[in-house]
């Protein structure tokens, strides 16, 4: 697999740990797509935004929300491997977050798809357990 991947994965944790919509948004193309497809309609947390804008604006609102302070990511137990596909375009991440907290560690795992565009995300599936997020 390319550094491409890694270095477009890595950007993109870094600007949703640390609460950046306006990052995170500039990492989509202008028709980009984020889906959360386990997620019900009606959550705090966005199934579906179409476009750049929508996405600053949607993950911009989420992130307003209070911070769990209760627990916070070990980022040294923490995990991920990234999984090339046929398509170079397209790549698959396999996560495990774990966060210490006062009842001791939890781990949520998750899938996120990835398909670029000229450099960009041009849509994201993440795939995680909607009770994680609200």
């Amino acid at each position: 697999m390319s550094s491409a991947p890694q270095e477009i994965f890595e950007r993109y944790i870094w600007a949703g740990m640390t609460r950046n919509a306006a990052a995170l948004a500039e990492m989509f193309t202008a028709d980009g797509v984020f889906e959360a497809p386990l997620v019900p309609a009606g959550r705090a947390f966005p199934r579906r935004l179409e476009g750049r804008e929508a996405i600053r604006n949607g993950m911009a609102a989420y992130y307003v929300r209070p911070v769990d302070t209760d627990r916070t990511v070990n980022v040294d137990t923490s995990r991920y491997v990234l999984h090339g596909t046929a398509d170079p375009d397209v790549f698959i991440a396999e996560i495990d977050t774990v966060f210490d907290g006062p009842a001791g560690a939890t781990t949520m795992s998750l899938v996120q798809i990835f398909r670029l565009r000229d450099g960009k995300i041009a849509l994201l599936r993440d795939y995680f357990a909607p009770e994680q997020v609200d």
